[in-house]
């Protein structure tokens, strides 16, 4: 196999012909083959949903991405950015200000970018630094373990209590509902599979989950007085915000802080993922990180292959037309971020790791639109500062197994993936 075709070639299940509504064709990774034909053959594709729903329009290609994506007066976040159709109500229960349009989405985003800025993100590194070189230290001690534990798991949760502002030890039970929250399809992360089961009790709480209903517990005790928080943390900062910055209700906060745990993680997690399983896909990949030349380059590689959050919907707010295909008023429009960073037209040998690749103009940060993503200078760090600690010390990782992938088709990453190193 060429080192162009691995990623490609990892969900081997894909005929080409998968169904992108139903999670359980990204079982064996995304299936990149499907999105590689639509592409060629019908970048703007209707979709039927397998579930019974109204279907949507499935747009692949790069150049439609950033068209649709650029444009949220005629393709909307107002509505829902997930394939699920919502109620007003909850829709209004549920959303964040990602689910929002401007002015109202900018004036949240206008309050919170100062504390994403990358000059901001950057003051952390001594920290990052610090946290990486803890654990890669403890992950090293032994040659085998599960690399998603040990490494690509624990750094985006420890920097996510410093962001947050939450004490260490609430960590775990934050990203495992985290995780519960956010792979709602996935039976590994919560027994509430929303495709699988009733949810309709959960109908007002983020991603119909349970899990929900204890991060919001967990939010009315930061805002009751009875959680401490570090008053530098963004919650703290959130809270004490006055009328001219934007004073969040407290069914808002609640949302902002199930937002943050989510995607302030996993994604980022997934990220990591992906590096250690293309470093043990291809050996001269460390041997390039070693040499020091390519890490202004190599985070936001990895991070195009990974792509975690592989879609967003828009909604059409009127009629439009996108590729060539009438889009009519109300359709829902499926913007595969995760496809679109494979774009041949765009990207040479898409499927290949060019840790030098420069430009690199993948969208998984949402690039082009107003949704553009708060944490990706801390992923660009996170990712950066645990792949030169690993890159220290050891020569080289090999997978003693396949690895296992997340059942979803909104968020795709490596949940787990047995290695061992040498020194």
């Amino acid at each position: 196999m060429t080192e162009a075709h691995q990623a490609i070639d990892a969900a081997a299940h894909d005929d080409g012909h998968l169904d992108l509504s139903d999670h359980d064709s990204f079982t064996g990774g995304v299936p990149h083959r499907t999105f590689e034909r639509l592409r060629a053959e019908d970048a703007v594709h209707w979709t039927p949903e397998c579930d019974g729903g109204r279907g949507f329009w499935s747009v692949t290609g790069h150049k439609d991405i950033m068209t649709a994506n650029g444009n949220n007066a005629v393709f909307s976040s107002g509505q829902g950015i997930r394939i699920e159709d919502q109620s007003h109500e909850e829709y209004m229960a549920r959303r964040t200000f990602q689910e929002t349009d401007p002015p109202e989405h900018r004036l949240t985003r206008r309050f919170l970018n100062p504390a994403f800025s990358r000059p901001a993100i950057m003051r952390y590194e001594e920290l990052v630094r610090g946290l990486a070189s803890e654990i890669a230290a403890e992950a090293f001690a032994r040659d085998e373990f599960d690399a998603v534990e040990a490494l690509a798991k624990k750094l985006p949760m420890m920097m996510l209590g410093r962001i947050l502002g939450v004490p260490d030890a609430d960590l775990p039970f934050l990203v495992e509902k985290g995780d519960a929250l956010i792979g709602n399809t996935d039976p590994d992360f919560t027994d509430t599979i929303v495709d699988k089961v009733d949810t309709e009790a959960y109908r007002f709480m983020p991603f119909r989950s349970p899990a929900g209903v204890e991060l919001y517990d967990y939010a009315q005790g930061v805002m009751d007085g009875k959680k401490d928080v570090d008053p530098e943390g963004i919650l703290a900062r959130v809270l004490g915000a006055n009328d001219e910055q934007g004073v969040m209700e407290a069914q808002d906060f609640k949302n902002f802080f199930c937002l943050l745990v989510a995607a302030g993680n996993d994604t980022t997690r997934y990220s990591i993922a992906m590096a250690l399983y293309q470093l043990t896909q291809n050996p001269n990949l460390l041997a390039q990180l070693k040499t020091g030349t390519v890490w202004n380059t190599a985070p936001d590689e990895f991070i195009r292959l990974a792509s975690p959050t592989m879609h967003f919907r828009r909604t059409a707010t009127e009629e439009t037309t996108l590729g060539g295909k009438r889009i009519a008023k109300g359709d829902k429009v499926i913007l595969w971020f995760v496809s679109g960073n494979r774009d041949k037209a765009v990207f040479d040998d898409p499927h290949g790791v060019n840790l030098a690749r420069d430009p690199n103009p993948h969208l998984a940060f949402g690039q082009g639109g107003v949704h553009l993503c708060l944490g990706m200078w801390l992923a660009r760090l996170e990712v950066r500062v645990i792949l030169e600690e690993i890159a220290a010390r050891v020569s080289g990782m090999e997978a003693l197994g396949q690895p296992s992938w997340t059942r979803s088709n909104f968020i795709c990453g490596v949940k787990s993936l047995p290695v061992r190193i040498r020194r």
